[in-house]
């Protein structure tokens, strides 16, 4: 309990293992704390690593699109303007045998 002012106390250290030195006790929390920070970096190093290869990977694949988007944009066109004259021609014949060429 509450022990007197003038009463004897025992030696601190005696009846149980020796305390470590408090230097000791702090270096080795820092020694720890610093091997987690360091694993934690090196997970996300690894993650910017991988995230850097998918976004690489992604902006291939969206040239890739574009470029296949544009050749599609192209042939359309063509076949657009290929029927439009198709149907100009034909539209002519029609006119032509119903003007009189009967």
């Amino acid at each position: 309990m509450f022990s007197s002012p003038g009463a004897p106390r025992a030696p601190e250290g005696e009846g149980g293992p020796p305390a470590p030195a408090p230097n000791l006790t702090s270096n080795r929390r820092l020694q720890q704390t610093q091997a987690q920070v360091v694993d934690i970096m090196r997970v996300n190093v690894d993650k910017v690593l991988e995230r850097d290869q998918k976004l690489s990977e992604l902006d291939d694949r969206a040239d890739a699109l574009q470029a296949g988007a544009s050749q599609f944009e192209s042939s359309a066109a063509k076949l657009k303007n290929k029927y439009w004259w198709k149907n100009c021609k034909v539209g002519a014949r029609v006119s032509h045998h119903a003007s009189g060429r009967r």
